[in-house]
This record gives structure tokens, sequence and C-alpha cells, in this order.
């Protein structure tokens, strides 16, 4: 992260004056300089494990509510210290709800949203606003607001200022103080919601936030798995572009499934799967839902029945478009060292018969150890073809720049037809 220079300290305001006071920092600017006319992003940050690794002592310095190696290292040792599931992802909040019961009253200085992350400053945004709940519920909502440039290292210039704004102070409090974002939200500029926490907290408030004509960015990986899919699909059908990180990461397999399957030799072999497994990082199966409904509407599958197993694992049934059946099945498997995000793929294995040609079996892995754990099982019959799919450890304020950079006003249609079949499979 790079700080980007700021044109005043940031100010405390009342709520009331925040309008009026930036229409003034503009029209006062050398040349009348309005700031940059791209887009708006209002951002939800509670970064509940870093308050409370900061509160408790174990992580000095400010809060600034960023993905840091420091707070990632800080927070896995928290899970080793707290005796819970060594496959427990150290930023949910399963480890903030640990890190609660432990004593502390550390002060900090809280910097959430007042640092500008390099790459999302790359994008010339006009404005910032920055939601930052606080451990204290009931801590009075202050609000703070500076203007900032890129560096002029980063091409910066004051042709692409903007400005940020800050809301901070108890959870229980926003909903009293969200009049203040309308006027600040112009109509004549697309603005983003980025919910930058569980789906599951302050579902209210993510409703009165996350209305239909704001393009909305949220995580799937972060919360009940149910409610995660009900809200994309819900929000997908109500017609509002729904941006879902979890499905971005989905990518690289995407592409090498597809990459598998490129040559002619193999293409038909689409028409012929019995089987489609899926292995997923601990009891998330949500991207594993989307990926395998991603890959039954691409063939034109038919759902009929799904159900939840013993062993915690999800299977279905489906059609072929000639009747025959399908096998799908997502399965946990414990990681000793989890990703940042829960329910990460490591694994996929598809089963194709066609009638006059041996069976093949392709086989998708994050590492080597995977690959091999999904070739048990009767594959020495059928052809194999194996790949390790590369996962880039991007932080996640680079993969909302690449959505924003996108600009698009609609849904990815791929995400579009997936969500609402994955929410029907885990129902």
């Amino acid at each position: 992260m790079s700080p980007q220079l700021t044109l005043q300290t940031p100010l405390e305001l009342p709520p009331n004056e925040v309008s009026s006071y930036l229409e003034k920092l503009w029209t006062q600017e050398p040349g009348n300089n309005l700031g940059a006319h791209t887009f708006c992003l209002l951002v939800w940050q509670p970064a509940w494990v870093e308050q409370h690794l900061v509160r408790t002592g174990r992580l000095p310095g400010a809060i600034l509510g960023a993905q840091r190696d420091e707070v990632i290292s800080k927070a896995r040792q928290v899970v080793i210290d707290s005796d819970l599931p060594l496959s427990t992802p150290p930023l949910t909040n399963t480890v903030a709800e640990a890190l609660s019961h432990l004593s502390g009253d550390q002060q900090s200085e809280d910097l959430r949203g007042q640092h500008v992350d390099a790459a999302i400053s790359a994008l010339r945004p006009r404005r910032l606003i920055t939601l930052a709940p606080t451990l204290e519920a009931e801590q009075p909502l202050e609000t703070l607001v500076a203007a900032y440039c890129p560096l002029p290292e980063e091409g910066g210039g004051t042709a692409a200022c903007g400005d940020v704004v800050v809301l901070r102070g108890g959870q229980s409090l926003f909903s009293q103080g969200l009049g203040i974002l309308q006027p600040l939200l112009p109509d004549d500029m697309p603005s983003w919601v980025w919910w930058n926490g569980s789906i599951d907290e302050a579902p209210e408030l993510l409703q009165q936030l996350a209305i239909k004509n704001r393009r909305l960015i949220l995580d799937s990986a972060l919360g009940d798995p149910r409610h995660c899919l009900d809200l994309l699909k819900d929000r997908i059908e109500a017609g509002q572009s729904v941006n879902d990180l979890n499905w971005l990461r989905l990518r690289g397999w995407r592409e090498t499934l597809a990459m598998v399957f490129d040559p002619p030799q193999r293409r038909n072999a689409l028409g012929h799967v019995v089987q489609l497994d899926l292995d997923v990082e601990g009891d998330h199966p949500v991207q594993g839902l989307l990926l395998g409904a991603w890959i039954a509407d691409r063939l034109g599958w038919q759902l009929n029945t799904s159900q939840k197993e013993s062993d915690g694992s999800l299977t279905a049934t489906f059609s072929r478009s000639d009747g025959t059946a399908v096998k799908l099945r997502v399965a946990p498997v414990p990681m000793g060292q989890p990703s940042i995000h829960p329910g990460q793929l490591v694994g996929l294995r598809l089963i194709c018969q066609p009638e006059e040609r041996p069976a093949t079996c392709v086989i998708l892995c994050s590492e080597s150890g995977g690959c091999m754990r999904l070739e048990a099982g009767g594959m020495a019959s059928m052809e194999l073809i194996e790949e390790v799919v590369p996962m880039p450890q991007s932080m996640v304020e680079d993969d909302v720049a690449r959505l924003l950079e996108g600009g698009h006003d609609t849904t990815n249609p791929l995400l579009a037809a997936a969500a609402p079949l994955a929410a029907k499979l885990l129902h």
C-alpha cells in the first residue's frame, strides 16, 4: 500500500456540513479544479480482526483496514493460541470472536479510509467514502474529510484529484448517519458499493447502501453459505450489477478447464460427462457450488436432486440432454494452513465416458498433493489428464481495482447464470 498525497490534513466536520465543504474545496482550487470525473466508491470496512489484534496488543501501529501480511500472520497465530481448528481461515469472524474474549485496551490511531490504495488510486476515483465501524458499539459517529492526489511518481496530478470521506463510530449508529451519503454520490457518475466484510453482518445496512442503481461488490466466501448465495441470486434477479470476488478468484479454474477441452479430439468428451467431483477448503462450499453450477449451465444439464451428506459433502444428480445421469459432489477438505478466503477450490475431477472411446478423467488441482488425492478410485483404466492451476496471490484491493477498471454496469452473464443454480443446489 502506498499512502497518497493529501491536499490537507483530514478534517473532522459535522455530518450536515460535509457536502457544502467539499463543494467549496474544489471550487476554490486553482483553475476551478472540480476533481476527477470518474466514479464514486462507498466501502464498508469493519476490519474486526485487525481492530482486535491492535486492541489486545498483538499488532503494533495504526489500524489501516488492509489485508496486509502482518495482520494475516498474527491472525494465524490466534488460531493456534485459541485452539481453533487449524483449517480456520485467519480473517473470519470466528477469529474475531476468539479475540473478543481476550483482555486488552491498547489504543491506536484509526486510519481506515484515510489511505488510498495505489491500485484503486490509479483509476482516479472521484470520491471514496469509507464506513468504519468500531469495536465500541455506541461510539458516537464522527465524519472526517480530506482531499488527495496520486503521488507524482505514479503519474498523479491535480487534474485527477479526488476526496475521501470517513464515517467512523459504533455499528448500531450508522443507519442514523446515512442521510449525508446521497448528496455525496452524484447522479452523473457511477457509484459502487464494496461490502468489505461478512455478508451476515448488518444486513439492514447493506440493504440501505446497496440500492439498485449502485453497483455492488461483495465476497460470497464471507458469511453463511446459504445467505451468500441467496443474496447473490436475489440481487442478480432484481437486475442489479453484482460483482463477486469469490467468483473472480475462479477465473484460473475456468480458463484451465476450457484449455483442457480446447483440442478438437477432446471437445466431444464434454457431451459424455458422468461425474464431477469438487474439493474445497473447509466447510464453506460456495466456490465449489459456483463452479459446478457454471459447468452444469454451460453443458445444459438439468438439476434433479441435491442433498447434504453425513460427512459434510453436498451431492446432486443432473440429467444431460440425452437423459444420462451426471453425479456431482462438493466435498470439504481440511487444510493445515488455509487461504485467507474461506472455501477456496483445491481440486476438480471430471469423468467422461464416450460410447466408442476409452473413458477420460480430467483432474485439476491447486497443488500436486491434491492431484494425488483425486487420482484414487479406479482411474487406471482411463485416459488421465492432469493440470495444476496457478493460484495468483493477489490482494483484495487489486481484485476490486480490476472490477472497477472494467466499469461494467451489468452482472457478468456467466455469474448471472451460475448463481441461481448454485443457490438451488444448496437448498
